[in-house]
């Protein structure tokens, strides 16, 4: 719900258990004034503290840059006297800078647009607040869109900028969101990494000045995330105060925090101003990616829920957004670039004895490739591998009662391929600058729209020439030298975004296209894991890492805001392809359960007793995969703060049943049991667990012992089902 008390100008935005209040101070100027646990007054404006010196601009106009410098601008524009961290900038023709959005007048209404080009949540159980800001000397107006979902504690927000003046005006900065925060004991939450070793939790103290995470990559990256919380000090997972921001978007970024001189903390995000200028002509419009916002007031673990929730339920879509995942067997660990019809089908008949029900083929292939150093481009099957094509491979999977997916790389170029020899140029670079390779591949210029056409008619033609149910579309080298051969100059800056949009336009036909294609987006494993990949693919690969002890960091660091659902894991071989560590058949099951769940080995070289336990592991998978699903998570421990032991569980919507997991990560000599306590369940309802009964709330509070195994990495899963519910 959101209301408009006109009285006091000031607008409150209710979900069911939070209220974000924006105030109009002065008559025109946007002024944040609270976010956090629900209230019912909107008489609020008292707290952006216009009464103090230096007041407001109207009565004392000499200070009105000192007004600037300690008011909470809900939208903090630069070039005017607002010196700590602007989220708007501007430069005219003439190289003029300085902007002053100005309250003009405001829309509320039910339901939320689409964003033109962009993935956004998506809803009708919603309200939106359109407020509406004008620059008088440019004519630029900004339309500031937030929605209340009212069924989850989730505010969204997202900018729109429309040039109503006479004259080009070059936008270098466009920020999504701005947040202040009463500085107390908060440290800043974030999730760094790199590749294999993505989405490690991270928090620093948020001391005075600027604490920032950023990607100029041209993807979101493995190094860092879209991603930043303020959490207060001491916070656990079910203790504590969140403010918490992700951005719906999967190119360069920025989340920054900085502390002030008046003990007040200014959180933004959106895309990163480096590198980026957009030439907005008369009546051009520009839109900015979406931002979400959560606040908790019960620690990381109702952040965590609240942000399953929203993005299981208003930003997923599609065919496969509540249907079980097929278990799939990728056979890039099995055979790399060596492999053949034969050597496919042999794996596939194994696979399907077992109870495998897709088999996926990964690179090389296409072209002339077996090795990673050609043929991107040349999207046309290797018949040489593949006798008989595509659809012959397809249909004696089929036959097996398997279904049958592909490895793709749309978004690169091999200077060794059919496709650079014809278009050099296709290939983003500077002129008279040999472009730099990674990974002995460039990327095509997709901002192009013949570039894009071409590549995405391509796949068209392939997906259609046989029964092909998924896609993996992989994305495997950061975008260098942007130059585009076509734009005029004082349009390079746009370069960055104007790729990111063609990407998200190519996923968007390929789903109109397939509508019941299975996508699953990757970058290197986990180098494009965010909200935007999300919108479009219901999974993403979480990373290359396929060792079940680095999973179990990886999983928690991805799982503290993306349901379990949309995680890509599998069982892979061992001793494991990266680290070389050895960890038993059963762990990697169990830790790959929590995900989409998969194969990445030869299961034609395993021991029947391996054998035995997929056929095992696939009937956990069927009979628990509800509840990775449509389940709520708990994090109940961490190893990586414990360095002993993980802990978690999934509990279904209505507390009749739960899965915990738990993973002795290192083994102790001359230790008792631990004593565990769950969460999630009826205080009052009647459990069983491991052939014992017990009330709800003897397991929450009072907790369960689980004893020592021998061993490290040693798991079990530990089912709990209720039995009946008990009078108090």
């Amino acid at each position: 719900m959101i209301q408009y008390d006109k009285k006091h100008e000031v607008f409150k935005l209710d979900t069911p258990n939070t209220s974000y209040i924006i105030g109009i101070a002065d008559g025109k100027y946007p002024g944040h004034i609270y976010y956090g646990k629900r209230l019912s007054d909107t008489d609020l404006a008292y707290l952006m503290r216009t009464g103090e010196h230096p007041a407001v601009p109207s009565v004392l106009p000499r200070e009105k840059v000192s007004f600037y410098d300690c008011f909470p601008m809900e939208y903090p524009c630069g070039g005017t006297g607002y010196f700590r961290g602007e989220c708007v900038n501007i430069r005219t023709a003439e190289g003029q800078e300085g902007l002053e959005l100005t309250y003009a007048t405001h829309r509320i209404y039910e339901g939320k647009k689409k964003l033109d080009g962009l993935p956004a949540t998506w809803g009708q159980d919603c309200d939106t607040l359109e407020l509406v800001l004008e620059d008088e000397v440019s004519g630029l107006q900004a339309v500031l869109s937030y929605t209340a979902f009212r069924d989850v504690d989730a505010i969204t927000r997202s900018v729109r900028i429309l040039n109503g003046g006479e004259q080009e005006i070059y936008l270098t900065k466009v920020f999504s969101a701005c947040l202040h925060v009463d500085r107390e004991d908060f440290e800043v939450l974030t999730l760094p990494g790199s590749w294999a070793r993505e989405r490690r939790i991270q928090r620093r103290n948020a001391g005075y000045g600027v604490t920032a995470v950023e990607s100029v990559r041209g993807i979101s990256g493995h190094q860092e995330h879209p991603f930043m919380a303020l959490v207060s000090g001491g916070c656990t997972q079910t203790r504590g105060e969140v403010y918490a921001m992700n951005l719906v978007y999967s190119g360069n970024f920025i989340a920054r925090s900085m502390a002030d001189q008046f003990d007040r903390i200014q959180m933004t995000i959106g895309i990163h101003p480096e590198r980026f200028c957009w030439k907005l002509e008369p009546q051009g419009v520009f839109q900015a990616p979406e931002a979400v916002l959560v606040y908790s007031d019960e620690g990381l673990g109702k952040m965590t829920r609240i942000f399953h929730r929203l993005y299981r339920t208003h930003l997923i879509r599609g065919f496969w957004k509540d249907r079980e995942r097929p278990v799939l067997i990728n056979n890039w660990e099995a055979t790399y670039f060596d492999f053949n019809t034969e050597k496919l089908l042999s794996i596939a008949k194994e696979a399907a004895e077992a109870g495998i029900e897709m088999l996926v083929m990964d690179d090389g292939w296409f072209g002339h490739r077996d090795s990673d150093n050609s043929s991107l481009g040349d999207w046309f099957v290797n018949e040489e591998k593949l006798p008989g094509g595509l659809k012959y491979l397809a249909d004696e999977v089929n036959r097996l009662g398997m279904k049958f997916g592909i490895w793709v790389e749309p978004e690169m170029i091999s200077e060794d391929s059919r496709l650079y020899e014809a278009h050099p140029d296709w290939a983003l670079q500077v002129k008279s600058r040999r472009p730099g390779q990674c990974r002995e591949q460039l990327v095509l210029d997709l901002g192009r729209p013949e570039v894009a056409d071409f590549i995405y008619g391509r796949l068209k033609e392939i997906l259609s020439s046989a029964n092909i149910e998924y896609v993996k579309w992989d994305m495997n080298r950061p975008l260098a030298e942007v130059e585009n051969a076509v734009l005029p100059a004082d349009r390079q800056g746009e370069m960055m975004h104007r790729y990111m949009l063609a990407v998200y336009q190519m996923q968007e036909r390929l789903l109109k296209d397939f509508p019941k294609l299975l996508l699953e987006n990757c970058c290197s494993g986990g180098g494009r894991f965010d909200p935007g990949m999300l919108y479009y693919s219901p999974q993403i690969w979480c990373s290359d890492d396929t060792d079940a002890l680095e999973r179990l960091a990886i999983q928690e660091g991805t799982q503290l805001l993306y349901p379990l659902s949309a995680i890509g894991a599998h069982v892979s071989d061992c001793p494991n392809h990266i680290t070389g560590r050895r960890v038993s058949f059963e762990t990697r099951g169990i830790v790959a359960l929590s995900g989409t769940f998969g194969y990445e080995l030869d299961i034609t070289k395993l021991a029947p007793e391996e054998k035995k336990q997929i056929r095992e592991q696939i009937a956990l998978y069927k009979k628990y995969h509800h509840l990775m699903r449509n389940g709520t998570y708990y994090r109940i421990a961490s190893w990586q703060e414990n360095h002993l032991y993980d802990c978690y569980m999934v509990v279904s919507e209505d507390q009749t049943e739960a899965l915990l997991t738990y993973v002795q990560v290192l083994a102790e000599a001359n230790r008792r049991s631990r004593r565990i306590r769950l969460q999630g369940l009826l205080e009052h309802g009647l459990y069983e667990l491991e052939g014992k009964t017990y009330r709800g709330d003897t397991l929450m509070y009072a907790g369960i012992l689980i004893e020592r195994m021998k061993g490290d990495m040693q798991a079990k899963l530990i089912p709990v089902k209720l039995l009946e519910r008990v009078e108090e």
